[in-house]
C-alpha cells in the first residue's frame, strides 16, 4: 500500500491505523471551524467536518493520498459538543445518562488524483442512568476532555454503555472496516 498522511491529531486514531497494520506515513492535522450549520443533522456534520479536513490537507499537499475523519454524538437531531471543559462534559453526560444516542464518524480519503472517497459510520448506543458519584467520578478522571459527547468509550465511560449496534471502533473515532477499505481503495 502507498504511504499516506492522516489529517488529525487524535492519538486513537493513530493507534488504531498501527493496530490494523496501516501506519500512516505524515500525521498533518487539519485546522478548520468545526462548528454546525444552522440546521445541519449529526451524520452530515460528521461527514463535512471530514471532508474539509482531508480537502485542506490535500490542498497543501497535492498527489498525496490523505486520510481525515471527524466523530459527532447526536441525540435526536442535537449535536452535542466535543468536551473542552469540565462543565460542558457534565452536561453532556447528564444528557445522555439513562438515553440512546448515536455516534457518527465521518470518514473521507482523497487519493492521489485528487478523488475524494468517503463513508459515515453510525452506531447506536445506550447509556445507563449514571449515579451522581458515577458522573463526579468520572468528571475527576479527566477522560472527557476533548471528547465528543463528553466521554470516551474506550475508558472509564465504556463500564456506562450497556447496547451498541454498530462500529465500536466508530466510536473511538476511526471505523476501521470503512477507514481499511477506503484506503485500500485509494492506496492501491
Amino acid at each position: 500500500m502507498n504511504p499516506f498522511i492522516l489529517a488529525s491529531a487524535s492519538p486513537r486514531r493513530r493507534d488504531l491505523l498501527n493496530q490494523i497494520g496501516l501506519p500512516p506515513a505524515q500525521i498533518i492535522p487539519a485546522d478548520i471551524n468545526e462548528d454546525p450549520i444552522d440546521g445541519e443533522l449529526p451524520r452530515g456534520h460528521a461527514l463535512r467536518l471530514a471532508c474539509e479536513k482531508a480537502q485542506k490537507v490535500s490542498s497543501l499537499h497535492v498527489g498525496e493520498v490523505v486520510l481525515a475523519s471527524d466523530t459527532v454524538v447526536g441525540v435526536g437531531r442535537r449535536i452535542l459538543p466535543k468536551s473542552e471543559d469540565r462543565e460542558t462534559a457534565e452536561a453532556c453526560l447528564r444528557l445522555l445518562s439513562g438515553r440512546s444516542h448515536r455516534v457518527f464518524t465521518g470518514v473521507a480519503v482523497i487519493d492521489g488524483a485528487g478523488v475524494m472517497r468517503s463513508r459515515v459510520s453510525e452506531t447506536r448506543l445506550k447509556m445507563k442512568r449514571l449515579t451522581e458519584t458515577e458522573i463526579s467520578e468520572y468528571l475527576e478522571s479527566g477522560e472527557w476532555d476533548g471528547k465528543a459527547g463528553g466521554y470516551g468509550i474506550q475508558g472509564r465511560a465504556g463500564a456506562f454503555i450497556h447496547d451498541l449496534s454498530g462500529s465500536y471502533t466508530g466510536v473511538m473515532g476511526l471505523p476501521v472496516y470503512e477507514t481499511r477499505n477506503l484506503l485500500l481503495a485509494a492506496c492501491t
